[in-house]
């Protein structure tokens, strides 16, 4: 059982409410200065991510490289872009930047290298302390994206929760499939990631950054091809 993963899913769902009722009352001149302060933050904690110690950057590069082009193959963002606006249809809902919200809590909250430790801590050994933290921090800073975005984070919490779920039962299975240099791996491209979504919010430059998704795992390949 993924416990993790679903008290992670209730925290994202309990803080969008929150910040759903405060988007209610926030005047616009807030939420632009809630949308700096949040691709300032991102692009901080990208920055973290992807300088961790270990990495091997010409597989980050490489991994980055292949995976757009792979994305941008199978139009990734596009593919995105429609199931968001297919859902916002069916659950009526009118918030033009639905999708962007669903899509940006998603990256926010699941490249993280919590995300990794905390459901794999959870498979491996049942230790749920890390992904509890992760829940919590992430019932806040629900509260703060669905103030701008609204409704679309709190509909992240479903992708999240199968994505932690995912990586929990998988490691709870396959134990050795999961060694500490892969973690690394993973965090370094995640970091990019988020840094490619510190830039869009600040409207800097417009990342494609679902398009980059796949690259989380060709560097997952390329680590157990030549670095394990």
């Amino acid at each position: 059982m993924p416990l993790g993963a679903i008290v992670n899913a209730l925290a994202v769902i309990a803080g969008s409410t929150v910040g759903m009722l405060v988007r209610r009352s926030l005047p616009e001149r807030f939420r632009a200065i809630i949308f700096q302060a949040l691709g300032l933050a991102t692009l901080v904690l990208g920055a973290r991510m992807a300088l961790e110690d270990g990495g091997d950057m010409l597989v980050v590069i490489f991994s980055l490289v292949v995976g757009g082009i792979l994305g941008e193959v199978v139009k990734l963002d596009g593919r995105f872009a429609a199931f968001g606006e297919s859902l916002k249809a069916r659950i009526k809902v009118k918030n033009e930047r639905f999708t962007e919200g669903l899509v940006t809590a998603f990256l926010i909250f699941c490249v993280g290298s919590m995300t990794f430790v905390g459901a794999l801590n959870e498979g491996l050994t049942g230790d749920r302390t890390l992904i509890y933290s992760k829940s919590i921090l992430d019932g806040f800073a629900s509260i703060v994206l669905a103030s701008a975005y609204g409704v679309g984070v709190l509909f992240s919490a479903l992708p999240l929760f199968i994505f932690q779920a995912g990586l929990t039962l998988l490691a709870a299975q396959f134990q050795t499939l999961f060694p500490n240099v892969l973690i690394v791996q993973l965090t370094v491209v995640g970091g990019a990631l988020l840094l490619g979504i510190g830039l869009s919010l600040l409207e800097i430059k417009k990342v494609k950054t679902v398009n980059l998704l796949p690259s989380l795992v060709v560097v997952t390949a390329l680590t157990f091809l030549f670095l394990t």
